[in-house]
């Protein structure tokens, strides 16, 4: 490996790893025997070791990273009948100081009075674990078993850490010159190191507790955050090509090019070389110029991400084996195959030289798709531990954002987002699991999963099936399509019907829209620890009906999404799920209609959605940023937006501040690259008024527009003496806003344009704002409009109801299913359960 500036780069990252680090334990918290040491992390988090040699680790681990928090916590120690008693506000820890037994060690969790096992004896295992996330969704056809997560509803959780390697500064490994100066290493000694979670029902502290130990969850790139295309498919490049402009002249933005295995050479591998599933050396014959392909996606606002199997190693038909052969000791002559071996430091040296070249030539990041167990020459090394972690921090050399895109290798893995969750099977038992596994990642810190939006492989066709995955691809992590080779299977909305591909279509615009959201919520997964989904259970965890809706969620601070995923109904020819809003108000993200959820354990109702969108919650007070789409070559825009469009939903107070930056990798570490734009809600101030300021921009001001186009959004309100809407600029009036209602989505908007970012926007309505009336008549119209049942039917619910209003409810159940008229002109007067399930939900609104 030659000792050119990316190589001193890429060393200093890893060695800046180890040296940022802060593995000891304070002294001031830390118990110790001969054999035994008690590290006291916070009140609640504890860690437990014991040595046979009496020696033990104070190096990073490959989950853990930090054991100094900074302060220390409160606690009292007692001996008492040979028993060591350790008190904190929160546990109570008995131990007898001899070796881990279920006898001798014994913590109880304090204030969980309503459960009998919330004392945990050594060695127990968990019976109320809310769960983690696992490996890998590959061949997945619904529901796998998930790996345990840090919250318990029984109040504790436990991590081994006892079989990790430790990472550590290292200038020669194995007798060899190492250049990445630090390394991955067995432990010198053995010994029993885990860590007790005891947090209660505190879910969110426990873990961001956990980010403090493993390390917090890594700032993404706003490109990350866009819609992703990925196909296994043997596209050419200009298809490629082709297929990225149909995408712009359709108004449908991307912000990343996944290109599967196929770019490197395949099916054209002498067999005395083995299979072409590894490769590193472009297909000339489908990329005959693929630095020319690079730079066109990249002149298309694209970012480009390759699939590479890295298992076989580097042959002798690939482009760098002279190189790569020569750097481990091999002469290529002999076109002996490189072994991959992750802990060879020539090899590794030789790996990166490769995906350097790569890189330079325009690659952005590596898609790193390994599927051959956990096996490496170094015991308990898994090699895809190995690649997530070397290739996570070599991509952040030389200044760069850092980013991989891989498989979960475990508790600690959320610090090299983004993930891959693998290939799934096409069928709604995929689709149903996917939102549960969503959250519950979460409760071990994994906050960036990246699926095969639409289903991967096998299964069936179901148009629906595919509006409904796009619908969640939206509202999730990272959105990214994804489907196999099969001529059958393209994602491309214009290969559906009308109705699904408008469907899919404004999905796919709505995700881009986000943006300005999105990348907020990036900033507190980064900085506070909440990742962007979250389980119900998190802000209610006392409560048991946020522990009874798994699929729905949580997404960011003002959103709650229960998606859609089963089949739409044939009666209402709709779509439904059942859903729970906390209590409160809470307003249709779409079209304004207003939710009361009155009762302290909140409310549970059937919800019921046509194929064009899904149940999205706001809650009152919510503010959510978006930005306008740009047109033609525009509609893959990155920038910071010069217009934006703000959802105001009514009923409180609210308060919003939008993050955005320079684009820079040093964001994620430097303030001073960061502008902030506060956005403030009063609902009714002292003199009954509305009011929403946008406040002047904060921070790296030169980072946004210097003048911007604001539409203010008030969605769910009645219309309001269009006299009474006044608009301020730095306190003076602008009589240029334009001022509308929408009736169907009950929203008022007010248009300002550009306005200077450093000045200070006020909309006040005088008289105040009202919430809309519930839409009762035209709602329910909407239903039996589209219903699939005899008119005399709907004829009756519909005159029913406007004389009964909510009371209809009692008669359209006893509505007759039996003929009135003996012939087939006037049909039966029956009342399907989902219709009038559907009309329920309209009719109990609010």
């Amino acid at each position: 490996m030659t000792n050119n500036a990316s190589d001193n780069a890429t060393s200093t990252v890893f060695s800046d790893y180890v040296r940022k680090a802060r593995p000891n334990m304070r002294e001031a918290s830390t118990l110790q025997g001969e054999h035994w040491r008690i590290g006291i992390l916070t009140e609640s988090l504890i860690r437990f070791e014991w040595s046979d040699s009496g020696k033990f680790e104070d190096n990073l681990t490959q989950m853990v990273v930090n054991r100094d928090f900074g302060a220390d916590p409160q606690f009292t120690v007692t001996h008492r009948d040979g028993l060591l008693i350790v008190d904190t506000p929160a546990l109570h820890i008995t131990y007898d100081g001899k070796p881990f037994s279920k006898e001798g060690l014994s913590v109880v969790v304090k204030g969980m009075s309503d459960t009998q096992f919330n004392t945990w004896y050594y060695g127990d295992e968990p019976k109320h674990n809310l769960k983690g996330t696992a490996r890998t969704l590959d061949e997945a056809n619904g529901e796998i078993p998930l790996d345990d997560g840090v919250i318990s509803r029984d109040g504790w959780a436990v991590l081994d850490d006892s079989a990790a390697n430790v990472i550590v500064e290292a200038h020669e490994v194995n007798g060899k010159s190492n250049p990445l100066g630090a390394w991955v290493m067995p432990r010198d000694h053995k010994e029993t190191d885990f860590y007790f979670f005891g947090y209660g029902r505190r879910y969110t502290e426990a873990v961001q507790d956990f980010y403090k130990l493993a390390g917090p969850t890594p700032l993404l790139p706003r490109f990350t955050l866009g819609n992703w295309w990925s196909r296994y498919y043997r596209y050419t490049q200009d298809e490629y090509v082709q297929l990225m402009d149909r995408f712009k002249r359709e108004g449908i933005p991307f912000t990343t090019s996944v290109i599967d295995m196929d770019w490197h050479r395949v099916d054209d591998i002498d067999p005395k070389y083995g299979s072409g599933w590894t490769g590193y050396s472009w297909n000339k014959q489908l990329f005959p110029d693929h630095k020319a392909f690079l730079h066109d996606l990249h002149e298309r606002g694209l970012k480009a991400t390759l699939n590479v199997h890295p298992r076989d190693g580097v042959r002798a038909f690939e482009d760098d084996y002279e190189a790569v052969a020569k750097r481990v000791g091999i002469d290529p002559a002999t076109e002996e195959a490189v072994e991959f071996d992750l802990t060879n430091p020539d090899f590794v040296s030789a790996y990166f030289d490769m995906h350097h070249r790569m890189e330079a030539e325009g690659v952005d990041f590596w898609w790193l798709d390994w599927q051959q167990g956990g096996v490496t020459r170094q015991p308990g090394l898994d090699p895809l531990w190995v690649l997530n972690h070397l290739h996570y921090l070599d991509s952040g050399r030389d200044g760069n954002w850092a980013l991989t895109f891989s498989r979960y290798a475990g508790p600690g893995s959320h610090r090299y987002p983004v993930g891959f969750s693998g290939d799934t099977i096409v069928t709604w038992e995929s689709l149903q699991f996917q939102p549960y596994f969503t959250a519950t990642a979460s409760n071990i810190g994994y906050g960036w999963w990246s699926h095969d939006i639409g289903g991967h492989m096998c299964g069936y066709r179901n148009e629906h099936l595919e509006a409904r995955w796009y619908q969640l691809g939206a509202f999730s992590p990272i959105n990214r399509l994804h489907s196999s080779n099969s001529q059958f299977m393209g994602k491309e909305p214009w290969n559906f019907s009308a109705e699904v591909r408008d469907s899919m279509v404004s999905s796919l615009r709505l995700r881009h829209m986000m943006l300005p959201y999105l990348y907020t919520m990036n900033y507190r997964a980064a900085f506070e620890g909440m990742p962007l989904v979250e389980p119900m259970y998190w802000a209610d965890p006392n409560n048991p009906q946020a522990y009874e809706v798994p699929d729905e969620f949580r997404f960011g601070t003002e959103l709650l999404v229960a998606p859609i995923v089963s089949d739409n109904d044939e009666s209402a020819q709709l779509g439904s799920t059942e859903a729970w809003l906390p209590q409160g108000e809470w307003y249709d993200f779409f079209d304004g209609r207003r939710y009361v959820s009155a009762g302290e354990s909140g409310r549970r109702l059937e919800v019921w959605r046509a194929i064009d969108r899904m149940p999205v919650f706001a809650k009152a007070g919510g503010i959510v940023p978006l930005q306008q789409l740009g047109e033609g070559n525009k509609v893959n825009d990155l920038g910071n937006p010069e217009s934006l469009q703000v959802l105001v939903f009514p009923g409180a107070n609210g308060s919003f501040t939008l993050k955005e930056d320079d684009g820079s990798a040093e964001s994620g570490e430097d303030q001073t690259h960061v502008a902030d734009t506060r956005m403030s809600f009063d609902w009714k101030n002292t003199d009954n008024a509305t009011q929403f300021t946008v406040s002047p921009v904060e921070g790296c001001a030169v980072a946004i527009p210097a003048q911007r186009n604001w539409e203010v959004v008030f969605r769910g309100v009645a219309q309001p003496d269009m006299q009474n809407v006044r608009i301020e600029i730095d306190g003076k009036a602008c009589d240029t806003a334009e001022i509308t209602y929408d009736q169907q989505t009950l929203s008022l908007s007010v248009v300002v344009r550009d306005v200077p970012s450093a000045a200070c926007l006020n909309v006040t309505i005088s008289d105040g704002l009202q919430i809309a009336e519930n839409s009762v008549e035209q709602d329910v119209l909407d239903v039996l409009l589209h219903a699939q049942m005899p008119y005399i039917s709907k004829e009756h619910a519909m005159q029913t109801i406007r004389e009964q209003g909510v009371r209809a409810l009692g008669a359209l159940r006893t509505f007759d299913t039996a003929p009135r008229f003996s012939n087939e002109l006037f049909g039966t007067s029956g009342m399907p359960d989902s219709v009038i399930s559907a009309l329920e939900e309209i009719l109990l609104r609010s």
